[in-house]
């Protein structure tokens, strides 16, 4: 097309810029640039699980199953020690419903409604993890759907990289280690000290010790599900009272 004749189409009828055909790209690059810093934290968790696999006796080819079946890390190292001790299915089954139940509540606030695809919702809810849930909550970026989706497919592939690469290093380890199952727990505390930081919930981090000190007090041999409860219960009642004051 000649000059003139495009001096004469109007704006909307231009072709777009090659910057515009980028511009997906570059939501994805923004996506996996999001996941890095709670994704370096994954890597190791992840080959913590692999290492934990085989040292339980269990088939190697469990680590990247569970890891694709079920994507959660926390349940994973929780169904590793159940298997190992041939706990019954419906122990597993309550447990994984205990463990995950926080996640009903990230759909509240997880910016969900930015993927368009049924098959892109549908795998978004599916990775919905804490680490993708902590991302989202403290960053300020205005998401898509490309950008969640990329940085819930890189937490993915991290994950099941770590796991793999925990199931090659185990059989170069000798004997056992202990003590690998606390890397989730320290990853954990690192995401709810930054979420509450970066977001100012003081109140909230101030309930959440109190809901976990007044249940180990009073119910020590079920601490976990009595101060899931307790907290949640705090969350719900402070919620309502924040609304009744403001009318």
């Amino acid at each position: 097309m000649r000059n003139d004749q495009r001096e004469l189409l109007p704006a909307a009828h231009l072709p777009p810029a090659s910057a515009d055909h980028s511009r997906p790209r570059g939501e994805i690059r923004e996506g996996i640039r999001a996941s890095f810093a709670a994704g370096l934290g994954m890597v190791p968790i992840g080959v913590a699980f692999g290492i934990l696999v085989v040292q339980a006796g269990l088939p190697w080819w469990l680590a990247p199953g569970l890891s694709l079946a079920a994507f959660a890390g926390s349940l994973e190292l929780i169904v590793v020690g159940l298997l190992a001790a041939a706990a019954p299915l419906a122990t597993i089954a309550v447990t994984a419903v205990l463990v995950n139940f926080r996640h009903v509540f990230y759909a509240f606030t997880f910016p969900l409604y930015v993927v368009r695809s049924r098959v892109g919702r549908l795998y978004s809810v599916y990775a919905l993890i804490d680490e993708a849930y902590a991302v989202t909550a403290t960053r300020q970026a205005d998401w898509t759907g490309r950008r969640l989706l990329a940085m819930q497919v890189a937490f993915h592939t991290y994950w099941v990289g770590g796991g793999l690469l925990g199931v090659f290093l185990a059989h170069f380890i000798p004997g056992t280690i202990r003590g690998l199952g606390f890397a989730l727990c320290a990853l954990f505390i690192t995401l709810t000290l930054d979420a509450c930081r970066s977001a100012r919930h003081g109140v909230t981090l101030v309930l959440a010790a109190a809901s976990f000190a007044i249940a180990v007090l009073l119910t020590p041999d079920s601490a976990l599900v009595v101060a899931l409860l307790l907290f949640t219960g705090s969350l719900v009642f402070r919620f309502a009272l924040v609304r009744w004051f403001r009318g």
